[in-house]
């Protein structure tokens, strides 16, 4: 294993743009009003042993269970739909009953360690050293832990008004983002579903 600068922050890009954990402040400052403080701390090092774990046995776990890949996305895509659903409409379908607050579900999982995060790291996997894509991914986890330690001083900086625009907007992104999740997933699990007929 070779430690390389351009593959850590080549893999640390593509993890930043996948976790958006920016894009989801407005989700996070949602369930943090229904759920109490998030634990930032928990969070992001159950999500990190999550990512961690799934980089090295996720696709022979998912085997395990005989589900692939993409039918683990379509699952995370209607999470995220849901989620999507409560911030457009104001409705609570997601029950936060969880002794951890919501610090566990749905923000380590599946917000910041979802079937994006994992499909990526295994798309990664492909192409740079594990030790590489290792450390891009807990760079990306120390950024994450920052803002879920700042969401107070992010909603002052925004207020209220501000706050509710954005979880409006966000909601129509998270709700655009689970759609295209769903649809190229259910793309590839039709196509798979063909070609096992055709054999």
């Amino acid at each position: 294993m070779e430690i390389k600068f351009v593959e850590i922050v080549s893999a640390f890009i593509v993890l930043f743009a996948v976790i958006d954990i920016f894009g989801s402040i407005p989700i996070i400052l949602n369930l943090q009003k229904k759920s109490g403080p998030v634990k930032a701390f928990q969070a992001t090092s159950v999500a990190f042993i999550i990512l961690i774990s799934f980089l090295f046995v996720g696709e022979a776990l998912l085997g395990l269970f005989g589900v692939d890949i993409s039918s683990f996305a379509i699952a995370g895509s209607i999470v995220l739909f849901i989620m999507a659903f409560e911030m457009i409409f104001g409705v609570e379908i997601f029950k936060h009953d969880s002794p951890s607050g919501a610090s566990i579900v749905p923000i380590a999982f599946p917000l910041i360690a979802g079937a994006g995060s994992f499909t990526t790291l295994l798309s990664l996997r492909a192409e740079f050293e594990t030790i590489n894509i290792i450390i891009a991914l807990f760079l990306n986890i120390i950024v994450v832990y920052i803002v879920l330690k700042s969401t107070n001083l992010i909603e002052r900086i925004f207020s209220e008004g501000g706050i509710y625009i954005l979880k409006k907007f966000f909601g129509i992104i998270l709700l655009a983002m689970a759609v295209k999740l769903f649809l190229t997933n259910f793309g590839n699990v039709v196509m798979q579903y063909i070609s096992t007929i055709k054999m």
